[in-house]
């Protein structure tokens, strides 16, 4: 009852679609038809190059998502392997095809990694000046490229656990990524992004406690802060603790984002399904959860941790879920009629509708935007 309960008061909104004539007379007995053209609730998946020219892979994506990310093609190492020697053709080419599709929220993951295992070979060996010029060379080159491309960056990735950049660079070497980035891309949502905050209680590195007080200390260093980002990387989920631990998290007032969800592969696919389930109704319902991006990018020996299809997009069990709860959580068509006081009222699912009024031999096409509010949504539609 309680995710049900959430979900009625942030995820939907009560709509009331009045109809009259041209004097303004409610109409009795028109036909109101309801269909709901987009989501508002941002979820989707990483893609990789795998999907490039790959129509069925294409299609399978952009019939399902309404977001994005880039699975590696963005990371440093990716686009500059050795320095100076920048290539953007598979970020430029997933981009393309994500706007063709009309995806509309694409999460930029990730400005930087503090693991040096996934820092390019070559910045590994550099230090002081050198280092710091790199760094700036490497943010003035993606940010400038992609301005206003990306609605998110993952600006600090795993910060809690690594620290290449703050051991060689100083204390301060995060909040001037931040500073820097927001100079560049004004109009992103910036993140941090780690992994085991809502996972587990067991990592040290990173309970609850450790990221609101390294949020907190940037926050009142005067750094902008925008968003949080959740990696969600479970193997068996506590929803008591998840849900605890997003409550603490949403004091700081900041954009929560579950950003790599998926489940462990050490799992059959039939727990991996049960399992992802609960994560992503807990998520879903969660008031203070903006965005749900799945880990699920499919190659050809299968996925980091879990598929959602087999190579042939046949669906696995994790597949079957996620195309249940996306059915579960849009407005089915609706159709009815006003009443005597010339009104229908339906519950809706938050995003864009077109709603068609028909009265006699007359008929009204109209759009309806269903955004976040706690009152009834009123339309008047004269016809």
């Amino acid at each position: 009852m309680h995710q049900e309960d959430n979900i009625r008061s942030k995820r939907q909104r009560r709509v009331a679609v009045h109809i009259s004539d041209a004097m303004g007379r409610r109409l009795q007995g028109a036909i109101v038809t309801i269909e709901q053209k987009s989501k508002a609730f941002p979820f989707g998946s990483a893609i990789a190059k795998t999907i490039l020219g790959n129509q069925p892979y294409e299609d399978w994506f952009a019939e399902r998502f309404n977001a994005a990310v880039f699975e590696n093609e963005l990371k440093w190492y990716a686009t500059e392997p050795e320095p100076g020697k920048l290539n953007y053709s598979l970020p430029d080419q997933l981009l393309r095809l994500v706007r063709s599709r009309g995806i509309p929220t694409i999460r930029g993951h990730n400005i930087f990694w503090e693991d040096p295992v996934y820092t390019p070979s070559w910045v590994r060996n550099l230090s002081g000046n050198a280092l710091l010029q790199a760094v700036n060379s490497r943010i003035q080159s993606l940010m400038s490229r992609y301005k206003g491309e990306f609605v998110h960056w993952d600006v600090s990735n795993e910060m809690l656990h690594f620290d290449f950049y703050e051991s060689r660079l100083g204390p301060n070497a995060t909040a001037y990524f931040f500073e820097t980035a927001k100079r560049s891309d004004p109009w992103a949502t910036l993140f941090m992004n780690d992994f085991n905050v809502v996972e587990t209680c067991g990592d040290e590195n990173s309970t609850v406690d450790v990221y609101v007080s390294r949020l907190r200390e940037l926050m009142d260093g005067g750094y902008v802060m925008d968003g949080i980002g959740l990696e969600a990387h479970f193997t068996r989920p506590n929803v008591p603790l998840m849900r605890s631990i997003l409550d603490k998290l949403a004091t700081l007032g900041l954009p929560i984002w579950l950003t790599e969800v998926d489940i462990s592969k050490t799992l059959d696919h039939e727990t991996q399904a049960t399992y992802l389930e609960e994560v992503l109704r807990e998520g879903f319902s969660h008031p203070s959860i903006n965005g749900i991006m799945l880990w699920t990018a499919l190659h050809p020996n299968g996925c980091y941790q879990m598929c959602l299809t087999d190579n042939n997009l046949h669906n696995l069990p994790t597949g079957v879920v996620v195309d249940k709860l996306l059915k579960e959580w849009e407005t089915k068509e609706v159709k009815g009629l006003t009443g005597d006081r010339g009104s229908f009222d339906f519950q809706a699912f938050l995003g864009e509708y077109k709603v068609i009024a028909t009265f006699g031999a007359k008929t009204v096409e109209s759009s309806l935007s269903v955004c976040q509010g706690d009152e009834t949504l009123h339309m008047i539609i004269p016809i």
